[in-house]
């Protein structure tokens, strides 16, 4: 007596039962093709990894059966294009006008600092130094106050050299700056 062993792969797509199905029957119907003086056996599934076909084709089929399938008929292929693009096509694809980076007309000249910026955006260079100038204040404040919680909650006026206080400044913080006030730095 032969013993057979009889391995079932089981894909994890939705459609495996009739896939599982039709797989059971045609190895069944090639093992009977290999071994055809053998009873077929009692069927026992059997745990496996997926691997290539086990059971080939035979050379000269004298079954007579028209149909002509195999274990890779249930396999999901990949779409792939028919036809391969030309150079001209894929040039024409990538060089749209829609694709291409777009001209700008709203480019205009820094009326401090001659930088080019965008009309009615602040120039990256003045506010380069609007920055520097800030944390020059917020440090010159956090040395006379002792600290960022130790500030008193008033208003803040900043002071450059050869200017004084005015009289709507009474009751508020006064920092004084020993520098020129910068031309892009306004006093209220």
């Amino acid at each position: 007596m032969v013993a057979a062993m009889l391995l079932v792969v089981v894909p994890l797509w939705p459609a495996s039962p009739g896939l599982l199905r039709n797989c059971w029957k045609l190895l069944q119907r090639k093992f009977q093709q290999s071994c055809p003086g053998l009873s077929s056996p009692p069927w026992e599934p059997a745990l496996a990894v997926q691997g290539p076909a086990i059971f080939t084709e035979p050379a000269n089929d004298t079954s007579g059966s028209k149909e002509n399938s195999s274990l890779l008929d249930g396999i999901f292929w990949m779409a792939a294009p028919k036809n391969r693009r030309s150079i001209e096509i894929n040039r024409c694809r990538r060089r749209n006008p829609r694709n291409l980076i777009k001209v700008k007309n709203n480019i205009d000249v820094c009326p401090e600092c001659g930088h080019l910026k965008l009309k009615h955006v602040l120039c990256g260079f003045c506010y380069g130094k609007v920055r520097k100038e800030t944390a020059e204040i917020r440090r010159q404040i956090g040395k006379q106050e002792g600290g960022p919680f130790k500030a008193p909650p008033t208003e803040t006026v900043v002071l450059y050299t050869g200017e004084t206080p005015s009289p709507h400044d009474q009751g508020k913080r006064i920092v004084e700056r020993d520098r020129k006030r910068p031309s892009w730095f306004t006093q209220n």
